[in-house]
């Protein structure tokens, strides 16, 4: 191969995908230790797939997928796994005498060397995404060895767990079970125990699927592994227990909330990731249109009252609020919180911890935070009637108070507090607002085309008053493992509680009737703002009705 010293910023611009600007713009934000290309592609200006491609035209780097290749257990053993995972690099197959080698970075010039010293073959290079590469090392070095020495050196009698100098392969694939996890952004690690296995599967742009099927031998390890290091009882299988993991794995940062529960096949385990650090932010980078963005910001500068946020769990209603949160801290506002968890601590606000074993619930911490001179209150959840009449008369006393309800949409809001036991016109006095909001994932910005709308789908737009003339399908690619599909997007739905709202709360209306009222106020619901980004090809229409209903 050609050795060009050519930089990533000067071949994205002969190519003509970037300009000197962009360039420049990168650079002022780019982040310590990070890659010019790297920050390109998250900023936005490029994509994964035009870097790839530029740099096989300029450097003759051949862009392979290896999802087309076996790895061969032989020919993966010639790179150690700390520098294939330091260096990006995995050893793919032997062709006409050369060790093909796939690189995330061929514009590494000491690559080459390195490896031919490494491994004592001559080297030829192709190109991988990063991710595919990340996912490969975590696979075939991590997870499958240490699996096999745990099995190899299993012992029935030994003790559940283990301690940390006898079973470093049981760490080890624990670990990197954790770091699969995060590199795929799975927001849930599900451990479910078979009749003859244990199956483990994460939840990736809220879609569950399988990353790996262990043995029935297995199941004990690995469930005390995981409640060693989440503070877990060990000798405890016949009841439900929650618990936390912080820890740090390979320079990563970890924070996950755990949950076992008994079944009859053994424990079931769910890790839910608590990483939010991407999702701070001011609520205009919540992903709503302008028109609910306007309605949002008018909501929140309501000087008291109750501002809802309604979805089932894993809809981003935390994101939700965090953002809100982020947006109304300031200097001369005191915003204290119970949360349960505390997902992401915020400088400058007060936040609570619930801790039911001490009598401190949403309703206790709420009466206690009433006497801290509170002007904006945010309740994790409003789960019972208690919570909910203390959040009403902190509402009329004057403070803001922003709560997440479990409910189908905004409407469903009003009689659930209702039927929570909450007086109609204690609900229409303090009632301000109310956000109904799903995630949907997006389609990938890698493959995919514009096509023709089927029958079913101008009928599906028609029936909500919408026309569409094209629709976005994804092909799937390496990119986004061939699903399609990379990252979630937000549909909302948002419920002004004007005073015509708050007159047909006062008469007990039923849902059905305010929601023809909501229509001719020019509500959006969910599936119109879901259709609205179907026609932006931003998302698809199979995606929107998963979520939402006609």
């Amino acid at each position: 191969m050609k050795r060009v010293k050519k930089r990533i910023g000067d071949i994205l611009i002969d190519a003509g995908l970037i300009s000197k600007e962009q360039i420049e713009m990168a650079i002022s934000v780019k982040e310590a230790q990070e890659k010019l290309g790297d920050t390109l592609i998250r900023v936005g200006y490029v994509t994964e797939n035009q870097v790839m491609e530029a740099l096989e035209l300029q450097l003759g780097v051949k862009k392979v997928s290896l999802f087309d290749y076996k790895l061969n257990e032989s020919i993966l053993r010639l790179i150690s796994e700390e520098y294939a995972r330091e260096n990006l690099v995995v050893p793919v197959i032997f062709e006409e005498g050369k060790l093909i080698v796939a690189v995330a970075d061929p514009l590494n010039y000491y690559i080459i060397d390195d490896l031919r010293l490494i491994t004592g073959y001559n080297i030829k290079l192709v190109m991988a995404s990063k991710g595919e590469i990340e996912t490969a090392i975590s696979r075939h070095y991590g997870i499958n060895r240490s699996l096999d020495q745990i099995i190899l050196n299993y012992n029935e009698n030994a003790e559940e767990g283990g301690n940390e100098s006898d079973d470093t392969p049981l760490i080890r694939l624990v670990n990197q079970l954790l770091l699969s996890a995060i590199k795929q952004g799975a927001s849930d690690i599900h451990i479910d125990p078979q009749e003859n296995e244990v199956v483990v599967r994460l939840r990736v742009d809220g879609i569950l699927s399988i990353e790996k099927r262990f043995p029935k031998i297995m199941e004990k390890q690995l469930v005390s592994r995981f409640k060693i290091i989440s503070g877990l009882d060990i000798t405890e299988n016949r009841r439900p227990q929650d618990g936390r993991i912080k820890m740090v794995i390979e320079n990563t940062q970890l924070d996950l909330r755990v949950a076992t529960l008994p079944t009859v096949n053994g424990e079931k385990m769910v890790l839910r990731l608590l990483s939010l650090k991407n999702n701070l932010g001011s609520v205009s980078k919540l992903g709503m249109n302008q028109e609910n963005l306007n309605k949002f910001a008018k909501l929140i500068k309501h000087p008291n009252g109750i501002i809802l946020v309604s979805g089932p769990t894993g809809s981003g209603k935390s994101s939700t609020l965090y953002a809100v949160l982020s947006e109304l801290n300031k200097e001369d506002v005191n915003i204290v919180t119970v949360e349960d968890p505390v997902e992401l601590q915020i400088k400058g606000i007060n936040q609570v911890q619930v801790n039911p074993d001490i009598g401190l619930t949403f309703a206790a911490g709420l009466r206690s935070i009433l006497r801290q001179d509170p002007n904006i209150i945010m309740i994790g959840e409003i789960r019972d009637m208690e919570t909910a009449q203390i959040a009403v008369r902190a509402s009329l006393t004057g403070h803001v108070v922003l709560s997440t309800i479990h409910t189908n949409d905004s409407i469903g809001t009003v009689t659930r507090l209702v039927d929570m036991g909450i007086d109609p016109f204690l609900v229409a006095s303090s009632l301000v607002g109310v956000v109904a909001q799903r995630l949907v994932r997006r389609t990938c910005k890698e493959c995919g085309e514009w096509k023709e709308p089927t029958e079913r789908e101008k009928k599906l737009f028609n029936h909500v008053g919408m026309s569409i003339s094209k629709v976005f399908v994804p092909k799937g690619c390496p990119t986004c493992n061939f699903k399609g599909y990379s990252g979630r997007v937000a549909i909302f739905e948002i419920l002004e509680v004007n005073d015509q709202i708050k007159d047909m709360i006062n008469r007990e209306s039923t849902e059905l009737e305010i929601r023809d009222l909501a229509i001719k106020l020019g509500t959006k619901f969910l599936i119109q703002d879901g259709f609205e980004k179907v026609i932006q090809g931003l998302t698809t229409t199979e995606e929107v009705l998963r979520v939402t209903s006609i």
